[in-house]
């Protein structure tokens, strides 16, 4: 068990250096936290099968993608952010794109590299999943930063033990945690309540539907992925999709995505067709792609395409909500 304390981290020096791809709700921002946080009681949670007790309030959090920096400034934190990393993966939303104007920007669309990271002698580091760390990839590990002094939280669905079976409502796990780490319980119950009111208006919406079945892919240039696990999986599922792909499938026995044939795509005759995609260009390949190998298939015969943003699809993140209304709005336009 590790204790972190934030304002004896910042004043000691830091440690010396040495994709996979897989926004918001209609969300308020809350007024900025209450300064103080060092005579708080220490805070104490499991995450990821490891127990992190921080003590004291953080005063130098890392967001390690602009999902889990939005969050934090949702939850007012924005003047205890010393950095927001893979900023240029994803645009912050215009509501609270302005409070970030003055967080420093660490790494672009990957992760930053460790150097980059303990430069900015952070003492909490929030990541969607536990890949930001892989130290062979350069990032600075779980370890490392713990070492530095830091807290590591990993959103719930992201965890190593989890991904296979995480779910959207991972996220208010999170948002729990969130709150009593920060002190802004509060806040963390309102995102947590509207986020929740929102699922609950889509599983009323669709309750009633002839559920359609739905494949979710991914494509990298003419490699075809099929995705059956994880958050992804649930996402599917609360908006009402009958999915073609899931867990107790072999494919994703072992891990949420599978490289498949074209063939045995075809075979499923799947109805409607959600594929992710990181930009406008990607998106477009994407379309071309699945339209031409697959003219015949009812998905694209019926126009039932569905573009997401891989960023929506990230575990942890408000995202997650609000692509669930995304695709069963598309999916069942007269059940909205």
């Amino acid at each position: 068990m590790i204790i972190f304390r934030p304002a004896l981290v910042r004043a000691a020096a830091v440690l010396t250096a040495g994709t996979l791809f897989l926004t918001g709700c209609g969300s308020s921002v809350t007024a900025p936290s209450e300064p103080g946080g060092q005579s708080a009681a220490a805070v104490t949670l499991v995450n990821c099968g490891r127990e992190v007790v921080v003590d004291g309030i953080p005063e130098a959090a890392v967001g390690m993608h602009p999902a889990q920096t939005e969050l934090m400034l949702r939850l007012g934190l924005a003047d205890r952010l010393a950095g927001q990393a893979q900023a240029t993966a994803q645009a912050l939303p215009d509501d609270v794109a302005p409070l970030a104007k003055d967080v420093p920007v660490i790494g672009d669309v990957k992760p930053p590299s460790r150097e980059d990271l303990l430069a900015v002698e952070p003492d909490f580091v929030y990541s969607p999943t536990t890949y930001e760390f892989t130290a062979e990839q350069g990032f600075a590990s779980i370890e490392q930063l713990e070492q530095a002094g830091a807290a590591v939280y990993v959103a719930g669905g992201g965890c190593q033990e989890r991904r296979m079976t995480g779910e959207v409502r991972d996220l208010f796990t999170d948002l729990e945690h969130l709150g009593r780490i920060f002190r802004v319980e509060k806040a963390a119950a309102e995102l947590v309540s509207s986020s929740q009111a929102e699922l609950d208006q889509v599983a009323a919406a669709v309750a009633g539907v002839d559920r359609l079945r739905v494949a979710q892919v991914y494509v990298d240039g003419t490699t075809l992925q099929a995705i059956g696990a994880g958050v992804e999986y649930d996402i599917l599922r609360q908006a009402g999709a009958d999915n073609v792909y899931a867990p107790d499938q072999p494919a994703f026995a072992e891990f949420f995505a599978a490289t498949i044939t074209p063939e045995s795509l075809a075979a499923e005759q799947p109805e409607a067709l959600v594929f992710a995609a990181y930009d406008e260009q990607h998106e477009a390949a994407t379309r071309k792609y699945l339209t031409t190998t697959f003219p015949d298939l009812p998905a694209v015969r019926d126009g039932r395409l569905i573009a997401v943003s891989t960023s929506d699809m990230f575990p942890g993140t408000l995202g997650n909500v609000s692509v669930v209304r995304r695709i069963a709005e598309q999916l069942y336009p007269d059940a909205f």
